[in-house]
Parts: structure tokens; sequence; C-alpha cells
């Protein structure tokens, strides 16, 4: 049994980014001793709807806000997945990009978002979409698979984790409040499909032009919610048993009868 914890983040554009950043960080700092890994939503540092700012905030891999949370994980003794961060390529293009570390302060894997938001403005024709499906073997949460946001509504993604064997599935996200019921019935979706844990981390606040929601959740593979927060900024806990995973799908082996590929 691993338990989790969700930082669901106000990002308000009351707030500057300068002051974001550090608050963030003391509350990352506070989950030692609590959990064995902390999941951080979706461009949390700029909001995900904070088109604008994509371009002044974007930097390196191996920039001051990866290396700081290196630190908060090595200091923490847990696994962190960062949420996502605007990356600058070597190119001078930028991706929405998102970082897992382990409790040694190692950066593990780096996932881009695929799935770029917004039809024919924001980061679909400001930043590169990853190409790759990316998962990491042998964390407190198993077999883990990443996923950014917008990926969401595309389960050929899943599925390609099923198929390396993921047994849990890392969603970080900027989810609106208008669209919040499909936040719910997608993440049922994809834990029920593929018979998987989900972890989904979203954050709140007026940002750019809109409302985001809430509601942070962790789903076991029978599609239940077993921990899910509000609408406010909040830490949501959330205990992970992965004997689950085995046992449901033995119980109702469906994958087997898959066809279509």
């Amino acid at each position: 049994m691993s338990k989790v914890a969700l930082l669901q983040v106000d990002v308000s554009d009351s707030e500057t980014p300068e002051a974001r950043v550090p608050r963030v960080l003391d509350l990352v700092d506070q989950q030692k001793g609590k959990c064995d890994l902390v999941v951080l939503p979706e461009l949390w540092i700029i909001g995900a709807f904070n088109s604008g700012a994509l371009e002044d905030y974007a930097q390196p891999r191996d920039g001051e806000l990866v290396t700081a949370l290196q630190t908060r994980s090595k200091a923490g003794n847990f696994w962190l997945h960062g949420g996502s961060f605007v990356e600058r390529l070597a190119d001078g293009g930028m991706a929405n990009t998102a970082v897992l570390i382990n409790p040694a302060g190692e950066i593990v894997k780096f996932y881009r978002k695929i799935h770029l938001y917004g039809f024919d403005h924001g980061e679909a024709v400001l930043l590169n979409r990853g190409t790759e499906i990316v998962t990491q073997e042998q964390t407190p949460i198993g077999h883990a698979g990443l996923a950014i946001c917008y990926d969401l509504r595309f389960p050929e993604l899943f599925r390609g984790m099923n198929d390396q064997g993921v047994e849990t599935i890392l969603i970080t996200s900027g989810w609106p409040t208008p669209r919040i019921n499909h936040w719910r019935v997608l993440n049922q979706a994809r834990a029920i499909e593929n018979q998987a844990w989900v972890i989904a981390c979203n954050e709140v606040g007026p940002n750019g032009d809109i409302m985001l929601g809430g509601h942070s959740m962790v789903i076991s593979p029978r599609g239940e919610i077993v921990a899910e927060a509000g609408t406010s900024e909040e830490v949501l806990y959330a205990d992970i048993d992965l004997s689950q995973v085995a046992e449901f799908r033995n119980e109702h082996p469906f994958q087997k009868d898959r066809f279509i590929r």
C-alpha cells in the first residue's frame, strides 16, 4: 500500500508566478513523511490557460524549476511528479513537459504532451507536441504511465500504456469548470477500460479567460472514485493498493477479448 498526495494548486491570475513558485514548493516540502508520491498539476507556475505567459516562463530541462523540484524530492525522500512546465527546446521552440523524479532527486522521466489543446490558438499553435508514450516501472504506484490534461480525451494513448503493462495512470491537468463533468467521466472511463488506477491532479482558480475546476481525484481499477477534492486549493491524500489491479484483471479478463488494435 502506498500513499499519494495530490496538490490541487490555486493558479488564480491575481497571484504572480514569482509568488506562487516558493509558496507551492513550501507546500511540497510539507509532504515529507506523509506520502510516497507527491503530484502537482499542469503548468502550475502560470496556469494552464495563461497562454500569453508561455514564452516568458519557458526554461530548459535543467533550469531552476526542475532543479528546485529535484532538491525537494530528495529532501522529502518521496517520489515527485512535478506537474508540467513550459520546456524551452534546443531549437527555440517550446513544449508542455511533465517530469517525474525519484526520492534520490534523480529525474527518471520527462513526458511531452502529445495532444495539444486549443484547435487554432493557445498551446495548439504555440507549442511543439510530443510523440512518445512514456511509462516508468518500479515506482510506489507500480508501473506508471504519464499523461497531461487534454490527452485524457484520446483513449488510444492509454491503451498504448496498457499494452506496455501500466498499472497506474498519472494525469496532471488544468481542466476547466465548464467541462468538469467530462473530467469525471473520462477519468473513470480510463480506469475502467484499462483496469488501472488513475491519479488525476487538477488546479483551481480564474486563469486566463476561464475558471479551472478542481475535483482532483483518485480512481480504482474498478472505476470507483476513492478520493476527490473540491473546488479550492487543497491537498488530497489517497492510498493505492496495487493488488487491486491484478485482482480485477483476473476477475474480469475482458482485455483478452480485444479484437480491434
